[in-house]
């Protein structure tokens, strides 16, 4: 891993904010939800990136905040300029993407972070998918997992769909679930030009893949024959 940078966090992020943030919204998931996490065990020792399916603007504060550790989150650089969504931006911090573009300042400090023992959040689907069916993966993640030589974990959300909000604000209490898969360690990817591109969008299939084995049949979407073929 060349890491060009060091990745710090701000100290009134680590030691204020991001704690009173983690507090407060664990305590408003508890109540407006039903929690249910299952393998926690399966988190290794730091660094790794953590994959997960991306259905709404729930899902990193529900991952955030019920992580055990605080985690560095790559997030649409237009997320800090929404109203509302930018104030969780801004408050908990995190590595901001410009979608389409090749950003070599934005590697470094993926890089970076990893190298400091951050754990990583990343949706392979690379956005919100709006409906719970996976859709497929971008092969960035393959590429950042090649160059950082670090593990995945996968883990499947269920329940953050975009009506959550309302639901949970009439009293339904909804159930959030978050499931935590095993570590997976990618192929290795030694090819080159099109036959890389390929090796790495293998890679990032193999991952949705896990993510889809931990999620229900309706969550799976395009990965739902292949998360059934490797059960």
């Amino acid at each position: 891993m060349a890491v060009k940078v060091r990745y710090r966090v701000a100290w009134w992020r680590r030691g204020l904010t991001r704690p009173l943030l983690r507090g407060a919204l664990r305590l408003l998931f508890r109540l407006l939800a039903r929690i249910e996490i299952t393998g926690k065990e399966n988190i290794p020792a730091r660094p790794y990136i953590v994959a997960i399916n991306h259905v709404s603007i729930f899902d990193p504060p529900f991952i955030g905040v019920f992580w055990p550790v605080q985690m560095e989150a790559m997030g649409a650089v237009d997320i800090w300029s929404k109203p509302g969504q930018n104030v969780l931006a801004i408050l908990w911090g995190g590595i901001q993407v410009h979608r389409g573009e090749v950003d070599r300042a934005l590697f470094d400090k993926v890089f970076g972070a990893l190298e400091a023992g951050h754990p990583l959040l990343i949706a392979p689907e690379g956005g919100r998918s709006h409906t719970p069916g996976m859709r497929a993966a971008k092969p960035g993640i393959a590429f950042l997992v090649a160059e950082a030589g670090v593990p995945v974990v996968p883990v499947g959300i269920v329940g953050t769909t975009d009506d959550f909000w309302s639901r949970a604000i009439r009293g339904r209490r909804p159930k959030l679930e978050m499931h935590i898969g095993e570590p997976i360690h990618l192929p290795s990817v030694a090819d080159q030009g099109p036959a890389r591109r390929a090796a790495r969008q293998r890679n990032a299939d193999l991952v949705m893949e896990r993510i889809a084995a931990l999620l229900p049949e309706e969550y799976r979407g395009v990965y739902a024959a292949r998360a059934q073929a490797g059960q």
